[in-house]
């Protein structure tokens, strides 16, 4: 069964973090999704003191963000952190503009990167992905676009489909979702305020309430390999709603599946 989680970093100016954690709850999340600002120095009595916040809660986190050079260069410390945490799903988030390839051998060269980065993780039963922001879906002129080539050249990634960026980034997401529908493992849910509002929350909107057909994208998701729904909003002004609509949203759109 699908499960519904939020992405702490939309809650990151809504410390500390025990409130937040009681207001999801509150709200009727199970699962939340940890980004790396939540364990800076990969000390495990960090993590257990957040393991523990999370407990006291009702929370768990089986899905979590990590940079690529703590996956590279910090193994046995982040697999110390998932096993803590009983983080299940690793995904490397983000790549900086100064560090994006040029081309397309160079976009297939860094899905193999991220391939040998996983191994390590793989090796210890956790899933591991890369999560998609626009760019990964801007013209290149020598090939396809640089998502295509992060999966070729990945081939045993999994993918957390922000869907909202997909369309951000001028793509169908339809055409993505039903492309690479086994190699979803989790979907940022998120939406995209009509044009000229919300400005003050960065164009975002909360999930059905914006421009995105969510009804229609839940069906397009339904036969993919997908078992978490993340909410996300990348800049929110207020905390306790964004989380209560986005997850009434969900729930009305999966009525026929027990909301975790």
């Amino acid at each position: 069964m699908r499960t519904i989680g939020f992405q702490l970093y939309s809650a990151r100016n809504f410390l500390p973090l025990e409130s937040v954690f009681r207001l999801l709850a509150q709200a009727g999340y199970r699962e939340v999704e940890g980004y790396g600002a939540l364990y800076p120095s990969l000390d495990p009595g960090e993590a257990m003191s957040l393991k523990a916040k999370l407990e006291r809660n009702g929370l768990t986190m089986p899905t979590a963000h990590f940079g690529l050079d703590l996956l590279e260069h910090k193994v046995d410390r982040v697999l110390e952190i998932a096993r803590i945490l009983g983080i299940k799903s690793i995904y490397c988030p983000y790549l900086a503009p100064e560090d994006r390839p040029a081309d397309a051998a160079g976009w297939r060269a860094f899905g193999a990167r991220l391939q040998g980065a996983s191994k390590p993780y793989r090796n210890a039963g956790l899933d591991f992905g890369w999560h998609n922001h626009d760019f990964e879906f801007s013209p290149i002129t020598d090939g396809p676009v640089p998502m295509e080539l992060i999966l070729a050249g990945g081939p045993d990634l999994s993918w957390e489909a922000d869907v909202a960026w997909i369309a951000k980034g001028g793509a169908d997401p339809f055409v993505w979702i039903k492309k690479y529908a086994d190699r979803i493992s989790s979907v940022h849910v998120k939406d995209i305020a009509p044009a000229g509002e919300k400005l003050d929350e960065d164009g975002w909107a909360d999930v059905g309430h914006g421009t995105l057909p969510w009804g229609d994208l839940m069906a397009a998701l339904a036969p993919t390999s997908a078992k978490h729904f993340i909410v996300e909003h990348d800049n929110p002004s207020d905390l306790k709603r964004l989380a209560e609509r986005s997850i009434a949203t969900i729930a009305a759109f999966h009525a026929e599946e027990r909301v975790p």
